[in-house]
């Protein structure tokens, strides 16, 4: 970023510039801001450009393009004018660097980086496609690292299929190292699976520091991408599958974006695997098969001081196609601050805590989740956090959601008044979704931005249900009950199933969407049917007892919880008994049921295959969601504990209660292993509002009324 020039202008279409973001060989971008102070990022064509028909035609198609595709990892068009003497685009600011710069900075990424760099620019890909678009220029500079994930920009030579072809006879366009053999050989013929390709070198960049067929000059680099093999050596073992399948030269033969989505998910999430030593790929980093290129390699191993490897390609003549080089777009977004209550406790982090896996920078902190605000409130009564990335995204006092960072504790940006005491729905693909009720007679499912906490989209829903994040989307049911609903990221309803006329709530087990139906008015009054959900159908697996439970699904098979007794009690304290598991086979309907040794009471909750029942008294029982088996009981005196968070690298389960104190466990034979004190001072709500415990990373996060506060897996120094 750089000052503004003497030749620059003061304004573009009503937007005040401040500073130069960078230039391409087509156009500038600009930092703007609007009157309302929103900033955004500005591209102004250079003026040469603006005087050739085929390019202001080809500008329009841009932004054509870049406005059909919506999602949470691109940026979207907020203006235009392909028609000023000098076109101009105005799009979100997203800060962060390129993936060009993170890489020329910080050098090639970790195994978690590149899953989730993966995962984002897939599912980018996926948006883009989805609106029937090939980007054609997927490369590090087009993709912008954010706090909540890539984003992909530059759509300036994206292809539609019902756009006219402007790709002139012998001409390029696109960038040669990361552009696929069909598009080098011919513009015009390429699909979706053009950007599979470019995906997969990405990959290799981001992983080792340089392009798969990398050379020192754009025709010698057009020729190894047809007909070249792809340097891989140094990408990560666990990587190698995916990229060798992305680069495959035959389109047809490359995977699709689902079954690459599907594969890096399987992928680790921790960076403690691979090679002993540098985790990377024990096979040696291919080379060329030309004789030619095999001799001259040798003399070109030096690195660079930026450590960086050099790589001698064959010298070949004869490809002669000009290069294109397209222009620089840089998305915006707006960082919204609030004011920040957070206390930060002063002794260091032990070195056992330094061990641990904890958010980059972390030390234990305490902060208060409260926000004075008029009017009488809307209060759910039961706040709490969400985790994503080294974020929390909770809702608490005076406020609907706000974003704290994990590692400090401070109040990145809050917003929403109504209701509060609401914890957020989830959080997914850059969105945090949350409710919102304007009146009394409203409620909303909202998309927020999790970097920003703008608001990217709203829906209707019905205001006794509540909305759930299922693998694919989010399932909702229609303010007039009559419909289960699924909206995709980008606010897209995806597809609708019509309810039945009885009691039904939306749900999802082992992340599939269900419905769990029964006659009468609400729920417990009658058996329960469990219900696949999918494009306009509603389907019947199982039926189950009136007042089963579900608990989540183990191996993909819904799991319930079978009551001793489906009478309605009406008594202070009463907990209702249970006496089996019930395990359902999605594909038959059929219905197993697991005897439990003897009826257990509590709340209960299934966490890596074991089902923890908590009572209100402080004792907690461990049970094989597999077998019914008990595997032990731990006898506290601490009363009202929270769900569990089972940390499967520590063999613990921790619980927190109203006052703030932590307990840890060992979840192989419930040992206690260390507890806490009560906070001093943890609010006017901490009777009232349940407490709560999750992990980010390896670092405890529990609430006690609205104060959040964060310590060590090692328990008090």
């Amino acid at each position: 970023m750089t000052p503004l020039s003497s030749g620059d202008p003061d304004s573009i279409g009503g937007y005040t510039l401040l500073r130069r973001l960078g230039a391409g060989g087509m156009g500038v971008v600009y930092l703007g801001v609007s009157a309302s102070g929103r900033q955004v990022a500005v591209k102004l064509v250079h003026g040469p450009y603006a005087q050739e028909e085929e390019f202001r035609t080809r500008f329009r198609q841009e932004i054509s393009a870049a406005r059909r595709v919506s999602g949470a990892f691109t940026a979207p068009v907020v203006d235009a004018d392909p028609d000023a003497d000098r076109p101009w685009m105005a799009t979100l600011y997203v800060p962060g660097l390129s993936l060009a710069e993170v890489v020329e900075k910080g050098g090639p990424l970790s195994r978690r980086e590149l899953r989730a760099l993966g995962l984002g620019l897939t599912e980018a890909l996926r948006d883009i496609h989805r609106v029937g678009l090939v980007h054609r220029d997927l490369k590090p500079g087009n993709v912008l690292m954010t706090e909540d994930g890539p984003r992909v920009i530059d759509f300036g030579i994206s292809r539609a299929s019902d756009n006219q072809n402007l790709t002139a006879t012998g001409r390029m366009i696109g960038t040669p190292p990361f552009m696929s053999p069909e598009q080098v050989a011919s513009a015009r013929d390429v699909t979706p699976a053009s950007d599979v390709f470019s995906l997969g070198s990405l990959l290799v960049f981001a992983a080792v520091g340089t392009g798969p067929f990398d050379a020192d000059s754009p025709y010698i680099t057009g020729y190894q991408v047809v007909y070249g093999t792809p340097d891989l050596g140094g990408v990560p073992e666990a990587l190698l599958d995916i990229v060798e399948r992305c680069l495959d030269k035959d389109p047809a033969a490359r995977p699709e974006l689902t079954d690459i989505h599907r594969m890096l998910q399987a992928l680790p999430e921790s960076d403690a695997t691979g090679s002993p030593e540098t985790g990377q790929s024990t096979k040696p980093r291919r080379r060329p098969t030309s004789r030619k290129a095999a001799t001259s390699s040798a003399g070109a191993a030096t690195g660079t001081g930026s450590g960086k490897r050099r790589r001698a390609r064959m010298l070949l003549t004869g490809l002669g196609a000009a290069l294109a080089v397209t222009g620089l777009w840089i998305g915006m977004g707006v960082f919204v601050s609030a004011p920040d209550t957070t206390t930060t406790t002063a002794s260091d982090a032990t070195a056992t805590a330094r061990a641990a896996s904890l958010p980059d920078g972390w030390r234990p902190w305490r902060t208060k989740l409260r926000y004075d605000v008029t009017g009488v409130p809307l209060d759910y009564g039961s706040p709490g956090c969400v985790a994503e990335g080294s974020d929390l995204f909770c809702g608490g006092t005076g406020f609907t959601a706000a974003r704290i960072d994990a590692a400090s504790g401070r109040t990145l940006w809050r917003t929403g008044t109504r209701p509060q005491g609401a914890q957020p729905i989830g959080v997914r693909d850059g969105l945090v979704y949350m409710y919102e009720e304007p009146d009394d007679e409203t409620r909303r499912l909202v998309a927020l931005d999790a970097g920003t906490g703008h608001r990217r989209w709203q829906r209707d829903i019905n205001r006794a249900e509540k909305a759930v994040l299922y693998d694919g989307g989010l399932l909702t049911l229609s303010p007039d009950s009559s419909w289960f609903v699924a909206y995709g990221p980008s606010g897209k309803e995806l597809w609708r199933a019509p309810s039945l006329d009885e009691y039904c709530t939306p749900t999802a087990l082992g992340g599939v969407p269900y419905a769990l139906c029964s006659e009468g008015t609400e729920s417990g009054q009658a058996p329960v049917d469990l219900m696949r959900l999918g494009p306009g159908s509603l389907t019947e697996s199982a039926t189950l007892p009136k007042k089963a439970e579900a608990l989540g699904a183990v191996g993909g098979r819904p799991l319930f919880l079978a009551p001793q007794t489906a009478k309605d009690v009406y008594e202070a304290g009463y907990e209702r008994p249970y006496n089996a598991l019930l395990r359902v086979a999605p594909e038959t309907g059929q219905v197993r049921r697991i005897p439990l040794a003897h009826p257990l009471t509590g709340a209960a909750t299934l966490a890596d295959g074991v089902v923890y029942f908590v009572r209100s008294d402080g004792s907690v029982t461990a049970v094989s969601a597999d077998s019914g088996r008990q595997l032990w009981q731990k006898v506290t005196d601490m009363e009202s504990l929270s769900a569990p968070a089972v940390s499967a690298t520590y063999k613990r389960v921790y619980f927190s209660n109203r006052f703030g104190r932590l307990l840890a466990l060992d979840s192989r034979t419930g040992a206690e292993v260390w507890r806490t004190s009560a906070l001093d001072d943890p609010g006017d709500k901490a009777q009232g509002y349940p407490p709560r415990v999750l992990l980010v990373r390896d670092a405890i996060v529990a609430m006690a009324g609205d104060t959040a506060f964060s310590r060590s897996p090692d328990g008090p120094a």
